[in-house]
């Protein structure tokens, strides 16, 4: 009796046709992976799937499939910036009046360092309620995008989620931010006709410092003179409440917080008009951008005990926006569609002096040669001719607010 012949891996025919993606795991399987790889820690990820499937595998295996999947995710992103800057298709009609809020939380990175993802935050702007005698104007439709990467890389990478909202057909924008120079660029470059406001917890976190330094921490009228100051500033302006604070703090002036913090709101002034902004139904606290950081960010990428290799940030910062954007089906597909025509190709998007990032990850089996996409440069910048519908915006801000006495920053 002849012996059977051991059983050799090899190439099933209709792999290719059943869109199968390389590793032990089925389509499904791997979908649920990444999508728990992205929500908690690897390990926990592989005891849910184990739970809910029978399927047992490693946190290693959890963490190079995820970490794959996001890399793949974040190509296909490039690749849809890459079109935009090639291209400047037209932009469908949109919402009237969206707000923009960028910011930047830092999260824990290898070697005891910490680096800062970038957050952008899109938002339609609903009307004004009252709420316990204030005026509250809600924001709806959030979407998210986050980026570790450099101020201009990061403004370019943007393009893709700005032009899925639609910003340039807007007849209304608004930037509400916490005043960095950065943020600032990043206005200039995407909507340089937009409202700027800052945002009112920083403004006020300034004037409070300075009561702090002048009358001391623990004065007994501190509360109370902060509490009137920022009343001013929230219902009347900043003129004559800065001419105030600058002979308030008189005595105070060579003192390095004093000094900085008035020239910090000095320099802000016509990003501090809530009055006007608040009469024409704009928000002015960034909150929605803070809540970005904690729920993008923190939530996965900031867990106790975390530190993160940089190559691994940005493709769990793609798939965080995926989840939180709830676009996971969208995002999957593209992803694996991705995989399946290119394997995994780590496109930089730094300049060309900096030093070429670690290898990608891998799924769980390794993935044949295939053809590498051509690399791609995002350090110089980028923008449509001048007559191009993309520089034509319709933004009307600058003009009511002129009407009303504010000067919209150039």
């Amino acid at each position: 009796m002849a012996s059977a012949r051991a059983a050799k891996r090899a190439f099933f025919p209709l792999d290719e046709e059943l869109a199968l993606l390389p590793g032990q795991l089925t389509p499904l399987l791997q979908d649920h992976l990444a999508h728990l790889g992205s929500w908690m820690p690897f390990a926990q990820a592989s005891t849910m799937l184990e739970r809910f499937t029978h399927v047992l595998v490693s946190k290693s295996t959890a963490q190079r499939h995820t970490e794959a999947v996001g890399l793949a995710y974040e190509a296909v992103q490039l690749a849809e910036v890459e079109r935009i800057e090639q291209d400047w298709p037209q932009v469908e009609e949109g919402p009237p009046k969206l707000v923009v809020r960028v910011d930047g939380a830092f999260m824990p990175v290898l070697q005891g360092e910490w680096a800062e993802v970038k957050t952008l935050v899109v938002a339609e702007v609903g009307e004004p309620v009252q709420v316990k005698g204030e005026q509250v104007v809600p924001t709806h439709s959030l979407s998210y995008f986050s980026r570790l990467s450099e101020a201009e890389t990061f403004q370019r990478l943007t393009l893709g989620e700005l032009y899925r909202r639609r910003l340039e057909t807007a007849s209304q924008v608004a930037v509400v931010s916490d005043g960095a120079e950065w943020i600032q660029g990043f206005v200039d470059y995407h909507c340089p006709e937009a409202l700027r406001i800052l945002d009112f917890p920083h403004a006020a976190e300034r004037i409070c410092q300075i009561g702090e330094v002048v009358l001391g921490a623990g004065h007994a009228s501190l509360a109370a003179w902060q509490k009137r100051q920022l009343h001013h500033l929230k219902h009347s302006g900043p003129s004559d409440l800065l001419a105030n604070l600058t002979s308030f703090a008189a005595q105070h002036l060579t003192t390095q917080l004093v000094a900085e913090n008035l020239a910090y709101l000095e320099k802000r002034v016509a990003q501090m008009q809530y009055p006007t902004f608040q009469a024409c139904g704009w928000p002015i606290g960034s909150g929605i951008a803070e809540s970005a950081n904690k729920l993008v960010v923190e939530a996965r990428l900031k867990g106790a005990g975390m530190h993160w290799a940089r190559p691994s940030v940005n493709p769990m910062l793609a798939l965080r926006n995926a989840v939180c954007n709830d676009r996971w089906d969208e995002a999957w597909q593209q992803s694996t569609a991705q995989i399946q025509r290119v394997g995994l190709v780590r496109r930089s998007v730094q300049p060309k002096c900096v030093a070429a990032p670690e290898p990608a990850p891998a799924l769980a089996a390794p993935i044949p040669a295939a053809a590498v996409e051509p690399h791609a440069d995002l350090s110089a910048p980028s923008k449509p001719a001048a007559k191009h519908p993309w520089r034509r915006t319709n933004y009307a801000t600058k003009a009511r607010m002129a009407q009303a006495g504010v000067q919209a920053r150039k």
